[in-house]
């Protein structure tokens, strides 16, 4: 019997915002309440930087929530004890952004998280739900998100921040209760956990400078050699994007970088012949970007793609897209009989690269949970992908 709403308790929003002003005090509150999971949010700001900027640091424990400054949190040992401890359950709602700031703020990838908004997922409740929403949908309270987007990087906080980020945190541990019911009728008990820590550790995968480049798409269609030399230029700009601290489109976008790979110059005049090279890129990176190119040339290229460095996956010839199409007909009965977004069981990136690689058990997306739930039409999936 699915768990009724009216029977899980939401903490009420405190009279009084508390915060937590040393390192010593959060050491000790991170403490106080063993056997709960922590609940936790952050707000930052990040718009002409590479690097998220911390604002605020949201708490909360049974029904204790409180705020913290970043520098606090930075220097207490404690915090990022919990931080990175697997054995801590730590909830979030659509974590990526905040455990990236963690990453860049304090060198840590966090460990025991579990994110809601999958949870939300798994449960039945929709995919990419947002946290408002969903609150709406589970407690009937609506949140005001005026100052969503307000300065998080100033003292004081209004009244009005302050309470939106203690009502980001509020429902967290109701949710949790609620999602956790759900996936136990589903026989999914393990399933969000499991789910959340290959999320993080994907994400942090993703901060790797020498594979960014597979993310640049457009690059598909570049030779080899091309694609040596896109690696080679992405690597610096990732490098040089955190060494300024800029956005990586600030320093020299996708496109540009795509287009100086594909034109190979060897000189500053051909480089500057290629159209959208900014004359102030040129003058800043001219000769670096000209000694990029000429090392990525002279890679050796004939083990690309087998042994570490990979070429961008191309689109779907129109035979793997008839393949396609038959396999997402196949996934997506299942999808609809557990009930399960096919975006989360089965995105299509995921199920492109299942097609070109002509397996699905040795996909190591499909393990787990998800080989759990496909079982049964496994064999349905490998006549597909031999068709």
């Amino acid at each position: 019997m699915t768990l009724s709403i009216s029977a899980i308790r939401v903490p009420p929003a405190p009279d009084t915002i508390d915060w937590i002003t040393t390192a010593q005090a959060l050491d000790a509150w991170l403490d106080s309440a063993p056997g709960h999971p922590l609940v936790l949010d952050t707000e930052f700001e990040r718009v002409n930087t590479f690097y998220p900027i911390p604002g605020l640091v949201q708490l909360g424990l049974g029904d204790h929530f409180c705020l913290v400054d970043p520098d606090v949190a930075e220097h207490s040992s404690r915090f990022r004890e919990v931080i990175a401890d697997p054995a801590v359950t730590k909830l979030l709602y659509a974590m990526s952004e905040d455990l990236e700031l963690f990453r860049d703020w304090l060198g840590i990838n966090p460990k025991g998280v579990v994110d809601l908004q999958i949870g939300a997922a798994m449960a039945g409740a929709g995919f990419s739900l947002g946290y408002a929403r969903f609150v709406e949908t589970l407690f009937g309270e609506t949140l005001d998100k005026s100052v969503t987007r307000s300065d998080w990087i100033s003292r004081p906080l209004s009244e009005a921040q302050q309470r939106y980020a203690v009502e980001d945190i509020r429902f967290l541990a109701p949710m949790y209760e609620w999602i956790s019911a759900r996936l136990q009728e589903r026989g999914l008990e393990s399933a969000l956990v499991e789910e959340s820590a290959r999320f993080a550790d994907e994400l942090a995968g993703q901060d790797d400078p020498d594979n960014h480049y597979l993310r640049l798409r457009g690059g598909w269609a570049l030779s080899p050699q091309q694609q040596a030399v896109l690696r080679e230029l992405v690597v610096w700009r990732e490098q040089e994007s955190r060494r300024r601290d800029r956005p990586r489109g600030r320093v020299l976008a996708d496109a540009l970088l795509i287009a100086i790979a594909e034109r190979l110059p060897g000189t500053i005049s051909e480089l500057s012949n290629i159209q959208g090279v900014p004359a102030a890129v040129v003058r800043r990176y001219g000769e670096a970007l000209l000694e990029l190119v000429e090392h990525g040339r002279n890679l050796d290229t004939s083990n690309l793609g087998t042994s570490g460095v990979q070429l961008i996956a191309p689109p779907l010839t129109r035979d793997q897209q008839v393949v396609l199409k038959n396999l997402k007909r196949i996934l997506r009965k299942v999808a609809e009989a557990v009930d399960i977004p096919m975006e989360l069981l089965a995105p299509r990136k995921r199920l492109e690269k299942v097609v070109q690689d002509r397996t699905f058990a040795g996909s190591p997306f499909f393990q787990g949970w998800r080989a759990r739930i496909f079982a049964p039409v496994v064999n349905d999936i490998e006549e597909c992908l031999k068709s």
